[in-house]
């Protein structure tokens, strides 16, 4: 008779017992289910008996236990740049996703720390910006920015949103310096130890339950500093008349300007000038560059020359690489 009725109370209370594997995958070690019941759902059953009154079969009910799931609160955060992203002086972006790892809708508060401990330089947070079109990429006066302090809309639960944080990179870091940046990410019904309840916060004024993660999440992205320097040098050898090196009036000067880069940034726009100094004269078509010659018209090539001087537009110059320019005068006499 025992069995018998343990039976029907097991089968009866089936719900009860799936609730309570719902909540056992709450605790550490055991693992969470894949869609977790949605925050608001009611989850209710109703107990009933079987007994025999005298041949008679009778059924009663208990009353019907009802139990509101409460919000859980999760986020989770992660760089989405695909490794160390170079950069030079200036404005650039880092690309973030952060995920609402909860049951229910969360808006998520974000946080930039720049000042990282270690770094090699510091950039200055401009502005968090969220993916408005959700193409992936940071579109300037398309993509909303965040007013402090910066919180989302609700995410659904199981969802994501891109976040992209908008720095200055300062001048004068050392090339191959690297910088991290942080991004905290926080549910913004409230963040503390795990299994802080927020009375009637949650979703359809249910509580609100901190996870495992505390409701906070940090994801870290990283920069590598790219600059490069152009040193100048110059040389110049002298050829006379009479077959040797004199610097007499008639003989010649040629000048080479060496331009070389050093770093891992190419340099843009790298225009080589000198004048022709007193006492001499332009050698005409003397103009080279790496040893090719070039025209001393202005506009038909990267060099010109005058009576004044020379100029040569080298435009960019990758790092690591060097120009020589070459010309030639002639010693007045």
């Amino acid at each position: 008779m025992v069995g018998e009725w343990f039976t029907l109370l097991r089968k009866h209370f089936r719900p009860a017992f799936g609730a309570a594997a719902a909540v056992a995958a709450l605790v550490p070690g055991v693992p969470a289910a894949a869609n977790p019941v949605p925050a608001g759902t009611i989850i209710e059953n109703t107990a009933e008996a079987q007994y025999d009154e005298g041949g008679v079969v009778r059924t009663v009910a208990s009353n019907t236990v009802q139990v509101r799931v409460d919000e859980l609160l999760g986020v989770a955060a992660a760089s989405v740049d695909a490794g160390p992203v170079t950069v030079r002086s200036g404005t650039r972006v880092l690309t973030f996703e952060v995920s609402n790892t909860g049951n229910g809708p969360e808006a998520m508060t974000l946080e930039v720390v720049t000042a990282v401990p270690g770094n090699g330089f510091d950039a200055a947070l401009d502005a968090i910006a969220v993916d408005s079109n959700g193409n992936g990429v940071y579109d300037e006066g398309v993509d909303a920015i965040l007013p402090a302090p910066a919180i989302t809309a609700p995410l659904a639960a199981g969802t994501s949103q891109r976040i992209f944080v908008i720095l200055t990179v300062p001048a004068g870091f050392a090339d191959g310096a690297v910088s991290a940046v942080e991004l905290i990410a926080r549910t913004a019904t409230g963040s503390d130890a795990p299994g802080t309840v927020f009375a009637g916060a949650g979703e359809s004024g249910g509580d609100a339950v901190v996870g495992l993660g505390g409701g906070m999440a940090t994801a870290t992205g990283q920069m590598v500093g790219s600059s490069s320097t152009v040193t100048l040098v110059k040389y110049a050898s002298v050829s006379d008349r009479f077959g040797g090196s004199s610097a007499t009036p008639g003989a010649t000067i040629t000048y080479a300007i060496a331009a070389s880069v050093t770093g891992s940034a190419p340099v843009d726009a790298l225009v080589i000038t000198d004048g022709i100094p007193a006492g001499t004269r332009y050698l005409a078509n003397s103009l080279n560059l790496d040893s090719a010659p070039l025209t001393d018209a202005a506009g038909d090539d990267a060099g010109e020359a005058s009576a004044a001087g020379i100029a040569v537009t080298l435009g960019t110059v990758p790092g690591g690489n060097s120009r020589t320019v070459t010309f030639a005068v002639l010693i007045e006499e």
